[in-house]
């Protein structure tokens, strides 16, 4: 009987997404026979998962979980295809997932997939998740959690186009009624829909800002209006070009998208709903999560692959 060491456990379970015991048990029936014992856990239903390592799990949905008015987590569970992202069986394991997340204690995906599953005591995450493979038949992948706690104010959370974008904000504040609330969902609104970097320009770091002041220089260089223009004068331009492009990264230094003038910014926004409630109100910080942001989606070209298949 062939040693069954904690590598051939690790190394079968990277490979088919399977439980710790179940990739053991496996290993122990075929003594040893990492092939085989893909077989075995595939033909139980336990790697289904296996076939589908190579492909892209680029659609998918965010949701959002919360605990009260202070804790909140939002999730990206990936599919492979928009059809499946619809499907209600993968929509309801999604939720499931956020709800895990507003309840872990976990800093990592590793550990967040190794916890018990909440749903289903007995099984882990990552089993759960395996299970949902076989029953669904694509490849899905919990991407990212991402939990917030605040301990001295507020959180708010928004979902946009069925979980295409989930955000959660969080707000240092004495007051939490429902108007200081509404603020900061508007406030999620326009990370939503506008996408800052940041929250104020002090929080932007130094390596951002040269970064780009070396990218507006070379454009700069590039204009035929400022050749031959003083270098105090070029630097004023690069200088002019960065702070309008922090107004533009930078949450409380937007234009706030519902101010009546056009003119409003965000800081300004908080300061009034601030004065009007009593409160001392501060954005401490936003989660903004895109699905499939940052992931390569495969090509589909129904066209050129019907005339591959025809020989054209």
């Amino acid at each position: 009987m062939a040693e069954i060491t904690a590598a051939m456990v690790k190394e079968l379970r990277e490979m088919t997404g399977a439980g710790m015991m179940d990739c053991k048990k496996a290993l122990n029936e075929t003594n040893g026979n990492m092939e085989e014992a893909v077989e075995v856990l595939r033909k139980n239903g336990q790697a289904k998962a296996v076939k589908k390592e190579g492909r892209i799990a680029a659609e998918g949905i965010c949701r959002i979980a919360t605990k009260g008015d202070n804790v909140a987590a939002v999730v990206e569970v990936n599919s492979e295809t928009d059809f499946v992202a619809k499907n209600e069986t993968f929509q309801q394991f999604v939720e499931a997932v956020a709800q895990q997340a507003v309840e872990s204690a976990s800093t990592d995906m590793d550990a967040f997939l190794a916890e018990q599953w909440i749903a289903e005591p007995g099984k882990t995450v990552q089993e759960a998740l395996v299970e949902k493979i076989a029953v669904i038949g694509e490849k899905l992948s919990i991407r990212r959690f991402e939990k917030i706690t605040a301990e001295n104010g507020c959180v708010v959370s928004y979902v946009h186009g069925g979980g295409r974008i989930g955000v959660i904000v969080e707000a240092e504040t004495n007051v939490v009624n429902d108007a200081v609330k509404e603020a900061l969902t508007n406030l999620a609104m326009q990370v939503a829909a506008l996408n800052p970097k940041y929250v104020a320009t002090e929080d932007v770091s130094e390596e951002f800002k040269a970064h780009e002041k070396e990218i507006i220089a070379a454009q700069i260089e590039q204009d035929p209006k400022m050749a031959g223009k003083p270098a105090k004068v070029i630097e004023g331009a690069i200088e002019g070009r960065l702070k309008k492009e922090l107004k533009e990264v930078c949450l409380l230094e937007q234009v706030y998208v519902k101010a009546e003038d056009g003119k409003q910014t965000v800081s300004q926004y908080v300061a009034q709903v601030a004065k009007e409630n009593g409160a001392d109100l501060k954005i401490k910080r936003f989660v903004r999560f895109e699905t499939g942001e940052g992931l390569e989606k495969k090509n589909e070209d129904f066209a050129a692959e019907v005339a591959a298949q025809m020989g054209k």
